[in-house]
């Protein structure tokens, strides 16, 4: 088989075989595939079908071997053929599946591209990439089975909800009518009983009267007893005023006689100043003959006038204060004859209403002793003619609301004269029908509440070991990383649904912290680094027996080139799987359990070689 790509790569001739050639050829490169001169072309592949324990792979052929072949037609179509029968691409897909093997999952066979189509991937298509390599698309499965039987139920649960609905309505209007039948028997009832109450409802009333005309009698009394005292207080206060009125008055006497003493003592000090000014005026034309005769004058020297003038002055100003004071005096008490005299005033004119007031009360005391006694004697009447309809009941309305609602009572029984017995009997029969569709709908919610805790289950069962897988993972992914300087993690995302749970790796180089490995953020080798730490690192969980890796270290500088391949070579020494590994690039290994191979375009031809060990 002649390699399309020009490089003689066998990794394209196993894909080619496994049907995966929508990924390498297109339809005219199909046709060159066949030797000139032929109309077909055959490659063939061997499945080891030896038991594994007690059981085979495909335990259909009870052989250690198993032959299966792509046929391809100068037309360009082609066939499989397992064991010289021909089957369909689905049975293939079938059969490598028994093996573990999956072409179409570039965790498994690796092709040349595979790095960049992997960091391009959404998080939920490698984390089912993954699932795939694994062997734990069952969990899935079982979850999708788990939700496809929940909406089954959901359906049926719809279904059997329509159903309920139809007989409700049905239910419903007899339950309508039985309703009525109901109502017509307790609007009887309570026709006969409105009829009891409406008698006991006027004995209230009359109990009210009279409770009522007691309680204004009571008042009435309290209110001339209130009038009576205010009355004897305001007297009091009349008499205590009047006292202070005298009181007052002799205050203001005494005060009067105070004024006129000082304003005489003013008039007395004032001619004495005026007769001392004279006596100055002439004692300066008498000066030096006063002088003179010091020992004869005493009086009439300038220094002793002075002297009392000066004491007169003295006598006068405090006299004035003294009236000033006696005026403040004056003026209080004036203030205070007024404010007692306005009271008296007052208290007065309160006495004459309140006489007007105690003359009123008497009169409308009467009048409700008289009404009070009317009263007692119609309640007496009306208690012996309710006694006679039946014991006393309690009456929360008025008699004239219970009139009008023995009025609409009536109006009812009216309305509802047709209402006969019989629909009793279909309203139980349909309720019969209902109950039943209820338990069969209360059936089908109960197995939709199992199935959504079956469907927790599993997702709780698929959440654990996914968690459990990417641990592992994660813990030899870091291990890989941490050779390479570089940092990374691998964990679940949105591990809440299924549909959007998804693979989220974390890469970071030179010291940076760890972000998302994409198409975008790293360089091409720090992608393929990444890329192929977590392939290694998935390597002892994958369940294929059998793997292939193309090309893969195109991107690596030689110092990762040669770290992947050792690790690469430590996981296949321990693995029961077989492994093909493809690289353009100066072979950094050799084992004993490993075969080297080289193939080589020599002047158009492949040359193929084995490198002894």
């Amino acid at each position: 088989m002649v390699d399309p790509t020009g490089q003689e790569n066998p990794h394209c001739c196993w894909q080619y075989l496994l049907g995966w050639d929508s990924h390498i050829l297109n339809a005219q490169e199909n046709s060159d595939l066949i030797r000139w001169g032929k109309d077909q072309a055959r490659v063939t592949l061997i499945l080891d079908n030896s038991k594994m324990g007690n059981k085979r792979p495909v335990p259909k052929y009870q052989k250690d071997q198993l032959f299966l072949t792509r046929v391809l037609r100068r037309d360009g179509k082609y066939y499989f053929e397992l064991e010289n029968r021909a089957v369909g691409k689905q049975d293939v897909e079938r059969l490598l599946g028994r093996f573990g093997v999956n072409p179409d999952n570039m965790l498994i066979i690796m092709h040349q591209n595979m790095v960049e189509q992997f960091t391009v991937l959404s998080n939920t298509e490698k984390l089912r990439m993954v699932e795939a390599a694994v062997g734990l698309e069952p969990f899935r499965e079982n979850i999708l089975q788990a939700k496809t039987k929940l909406m089954r139920i959901l359906t049926q649960e719809e279904s059997v909800s329509k159903l309920l609905e139809s007989a409700q309505q049905t239910l419903n209007y007899w339950r309508e009518q039985y309703e009525k039948y109901q109502e017509k028997k307790q609007l009887q009832i309570k026709r006969r009983f409105l009829d009891r109450e409406l008698t006991w409802a006027e004995v209230e009333r009359r109990e009210s009267i009279v409770k009522s005309s007691q309680s204004n009698l009571n008042k009435n009394q309290e209110a001339l007893s209130k009038i009576e005292e205010e009355k004897q207080a305001i007297i009091n206060q009349l008499n205590n005023q009047q006292n202070q009125q005298k009181t007052l008055k002799k205050e203001a006497r005494t005060v009067f006689d105070e004024r006129l003493s000082l304003e005489h003592e003013i008039a007395q000090n004032q001619s004495t100043q005026s007769l001392i000014g004279q006596l100055l005026e002439e004692t300066q034309a008498l000066a030096q003959a006063i002088q003179n005769s010091k020992s004869h004058l005493k009086l009439l020297r300038n220094e002793n006038l002075k002297e009392m003038l000066k004491t007169s002055q003295q006598q006068i100003s405090k006299a004035n204060e003294q009236v000033k004071e006696n005026q403040a005096k004056m003026l209080n008490l004036e203030e205070s004859a007024d404010k007692v005299t306005g009271e008296v005033l007052e208290k007065r004119v309160n006495l004459a209403l309140l006489e007007y007031k105690r003359a009123n009360a008497i009169v409308n005391l009467k009048d409700i002793e008289k009404s009070l006694k009317e009263a007692q004697e119609n309640l007496k009447t009306t208690f012996l003619n309710a006694e006679q309809s039946g014991e006393r009941i309690a009456v929360l309305k008025s008699a004239s609301e219970i009139q009008d609602e023995i009025s609409l009572t009536d109006g009812h029984l009216a309305a509802l004269a047709d209402v006969s017995e019989d629909i009793e009997r279909q309203y139980e029969s349909y309720s019969k029908l209902y109950l039943e569709l209820k338990e069969k709908a209360q059936l089908v919610a109960e197995n939709r509440e199992k199935t959504l805790e079956e469907v927790k289950i599993r997702m709780q069962s698929w959440r654990t070991v996914m968690q459990n897988l990417l641990d592992r993972v994660n813990l030899e992914y870091q291990k890989i990383m941490r050779q390479t300087l570089a940092a990374g993690e691998v964990q679940l995302s949105n591990a809440q649904d299924i549909e959007t749970a998804g693979l989220e790796i974390l890469v970071g180089f030179k010291g940076g912290k760890p972000v998302a490995l994409d198409a975008y953020t790293q360089s091409g080798g720090e992608r393929t680094t990444a890329t192929m730490s977590f392939l290694l690192a998935l390597q002892q969980h994958v369940r294929s027996p059998f793997r292939a890796v193309d090309e893969y270290d195109i991107h690596m500088d030689p110092k990762n080139r040669e770290m992947i391949a050792k690790i690469l070579l430590s996981i296949i020494k321990d693995a029961n799987a077989q492994y093909v590994v493809i690289t353009p690039s100066q072979i950094t290994f050799a084992q004993q359990n490993a075969n080297v191979i080289t193939v080589q375009n020599i002047e158009g031809k492949s040359v193929v070689r084995e490198v002894a060990a």
